[in-house]
């Protein structure tokens, strides 16, 4: 076969289904063993029926060369009147071809032919006539035969007569092709189911592989497997058992996964108890939001399906942490333009005030009645900056306590907070202090009036220390474990993140954040440690 026809026949294959390339190698593979198989047991048939042959042949001769009958028939003047239907009993009873009985000299006494009778035998006598039984395959009277010849002994030892005895090769082969048919419809049966069980295989895999080519699936694994490492965002899939069998490496960084995850089960990859269960609950879910160690992760779930069998659960996750980061800015900065339009409209009322007061030719109390208000929003603005340098925090505090006052809350900040510049991420601070006062304003709504926000501020002994205390109906003891899991509010709706994400923002800056009640209501304590070096890391940002 030339080089060009194995080419052309690499060709031809490579234009087949993987499924089609398989059944064809199945059906090869199995023909070919079913076909050695055959031939095997042809050659192992034809040995065991030529040494069965021999051996009967073998065990007849000497038997009859053992008996006394012939022994005493060969003392008679002519022997073949006694031996030839002897013989011809024992061939018949044993199924031999023929049994020859003759002289010393290979004369016949039988034959199964009686015209033979008196001829000379045609084959080999000498070790026979040395004392030796033998077995040889040989072509006389009867064509080719399998014969044992063996020496007829008298009470001396000494070798009167010799005995052949044998089968024809063409008995042997009307035997062999029986045994052959049984063996070759054995054989069709067995490549018959093995053509089956291939033709089931491959019509399994082509429904399987969708009827691609080999050469498709493997550019497809490779499209594939690129897209899996190029994608920022990650991407798991977890089987029927609930075990990691895909992470790509979006979400090994996101999640902080081992090495060995894949094969393990959700369970012991220790995620968030809350994405744990998101996991491994098998159902569609569409952008949950859930906070990791330092992380505000968006998981989006699809449950994968074989008609009614559940296959396992694909899932995705978006990093939103920045995202969020920005969102609580933006928060703060809604915030402070919600106040600015407050004041502005507070003021074109007072100014309003003021100029109705002047046309009515009261001047004096125009001026009282400005003086006043000017008086009062240059303390709230002298007490927040005064005890508050840090510029982010102190327009937080502006903003919010504007806020607060709309809605009916006064938010004081106490007299002994002192903070200067802080070495800290503002972003984390803003996260912090903002979702505090947020969840402090809240909770002294739903309590009894007069409503109350409390804040300390401090920085001292290398420790930045933030309380924020209410006048809500405050927390109790299982309350306050669980108020920084994601999900919990007050509102009951399920959706609560803000404290979730100051215990993120304070495990992330290494602090530390206690709930308790004074009696009066909640009071939140956060303690952060300050960098010693002085850099302002994210001061800028």
């Amino acid at each position: 076969m030339t080089v060009k026809t194995l080419t052309t026949i690499s060709s031809r294959l490579g234009r087949w289904s993987l499924a089609r390339q398989m059944l064809v190698l199945q059906i090869v593979v199995v023909g070919v063993t079913v076909v050695g198989g055959t031939l095997l047991t042809f050659s192992h048939i034809r040995h065991l029926l030529n040494d069965e042959a021999a051996k009967t042949a073998k065990a007849v001769a000497i038997s009859v060369a053992a008996s006394p009958a012939v022994l005493a028939a060969l003392s008679d003047p002519d022997p073949s009147v006694a031996l030839q239907p002897y013989a011809e009993r024992v061939r018949r009873e044993a199924g031999l071809d023929f049994i020859t009985i003759m002289s010393r000299e290979g004369r016949r006494y039988t034959h199964p032919n009686p015209s033979q009778i008196g001829g000379h035998f045609l084959g080999n006598t000498a070790p026979a006539l040395e004392g030796r039984t033998f077995t040889e395959t040989y072509t006389g009277t009867l064509g080719p035969s399998v014969r044992a010849v063996t020496p007829v002994r008298d009470a001396s030892g000494h070798v009167r007569a010799l005995v052949s005895a044998g089968i024809t090769v063409d008995k042997l082969s009307a035997r062999l092709r029986d045994q052959i048919a049984a063996a070759a419809l054995t054989g069709l049966i067995g490549l018959s189911a093995g053509i089956a069980g291939a033709s089931l295989v491959s019509a399994r895999l082509r429904r399987q592989t969708h009827g691609l080519r080999s050469a498709e699936l493997s550019r497809m694994y490779e499209y594939h497997n690129a897209i899996l490492h190029a994608v920022r965002e990650g991407l798991l899939m977890v089987d029927g058992d609930r075990r990691l069998t895909l992470a790509n490496d979006g979400a090994r960084e996101l999640l902080e996964l081992p090495a060995d995850a894949e094969g393990r089960h959700v369970s012991d990859l220790g995620l968030p108890p809350s994405l744990a269960e998101s996991l491994m609950s098998g159902e569609d879910r569409a952008d949950e939001i859930h906070l990791t160690g330092d992380r505000v992760l968006v998981v989006s779930a699809a449950a994968v399906r074989s008609g009614t069998r559940s296959l396992g659960t694909v899932v995705t996750l978006r990093d939103h942490t920045e995202l969020q980061a920005l969102t609580g800015q933006l928060d703060a900065e809604r915030g402070f333009a919600e106040s600015l339009r407050s004041a502005a409209h507070e003021a074109a009322n007072r100014l309003h005030t003021v100029v109705t007061l002047v046309e009515l030719g009261r001047a004096d109390q125009a001026v009282e009645f400005a003086t006043a208000e000017l008086r009062a929003a240059q303390q709230l603005t002298d007490r927040v900056v005064g005890a508050v340098r840090e510029p982010v925090l102190a327009a937080l505090l502006l903003g919010k306590t504007a806020e607060a006052a709309e809605r009916g809350v006064e938010l004081s900040i106490s007299p002994d907070s002192v903070l200067d510049d802080v070495v800290l991420d503002r972003r984390d601070l803003v996260t912090i202090l903002g979702n505090l006062l947020d969840n402090a304003v809240e909770a002294a709504m739903s309590g009894s009036p007069p409503a109350r926000v409390d804040v300390h501020l401090r920085a001292e002994d290398g420790t930045f220390l933030v309380r924020v205390a209410d006048s809500g109906p405050g927390l109790g003891a299982q309350t306050a474990k669980d108020v920084f899991r994601r999900g919990w509010t007050t509102k009951g709706d399920g959706r609560g993140l803000g404290l979730a994400m100051v215990g993120q923002a304070v495990r992330r800056l290494g602090g530390a954040i206690e709930v308790g009640d004074d009696g009066q209501g909640a009071v939140f304590t956060v303690r952060l440690p300050l960098p010693r070096d002085g850099v302002d890391g994210e001061a800028s940002s």
